[in-house]
């Protein structure tokens, strides 16, 4: 992970920082900052908490277990996808569930595994870290959290907030991939998810 490094010639010195707008989910902030060439200015950006992206593979039946044979990747299994009213885009978007951490979270895993069962209501056997990543740090500070999550099963109904609109179906991995290949999925995190995946050899 990258650290901040204030010694560098392109760092620009930090004066004040204050939030300027606050809202569900994230806050504006404006931090007042010196550049490498003495300008004063002020920069503003959205500061929000880490979150968690899953890749949850469901478990797999007795009969499906006997019917595919599957291979290290878990090309196989069947994903639990998401599709959610996004009004930024004015759309629907498909793709992995994800969420912010809590305060009282007692590490990334578990509020992995809390947002998978809020979002989809699938409960996961097993989650592992995938990588992490900053997907939009020229606006944003958030941090990504990419986790993969095995044997899931629906155990129960989803708790979604208010201003969240979900609809959870599976579909097969190699759907997933290709379609996020073809374009027909859109959500930057969720490409990043699956490409990682993929190209990780997992």
């Amino acid at each position: 992970m990258d650290q901040t490094d204030d010694t560098d010639d392109l760092a620009w010195e930090l004066l004040g920082s204050a939030i300027d707008y606050s809202c569900p989910g994230f806050d504006v902030r404006r931090d007042d900052v010196r550049l490498p060439d003495g300008t004063e200015s002020d920069y503003h950006y959205v500061d929000e908490p880490p979150a968690v992206v899953v890749l949850p593979f469901a478990e797999r039946t007795a009969a499906e277990e006997d019917g595919i044979e599957g291979d290290a990747t878990g090309n196989a299994d069947e994903v639990v996808v998401i599709e959610e009213w996004r009004q930024a885009v004015g759309r629907v978007s498909r793709g992995l569930p994800a969420g912010t951490t809590e305060d009282e979270d007692g590490d990334l895993a578990a509020a992995a595994r809390r947002e998978l069962t809020e979002e989809t209501g699938y409960e996961a056997g097993a989650v592992e870290p995938l990588f992490s990543a900053e997907p939009i740090n020229g606006v944003a500070n958030a941090v990504h959290h990419y986790f993969v999550a095995r044997d899931c099963t629906p155990t129960g109904e989803q708790e979604l907030d208010f201003n969240e609109s979900i609809r959870v179906s599976t579909t097969p991995y190699e759907t997933l991939l290709g379609d996020a290949l073809g374009g027909r999925i859109r959500d930057g995190r969720t490409l990043l998810g699956v490409f990682g995946y993929e190209l990780r050899g997992n």
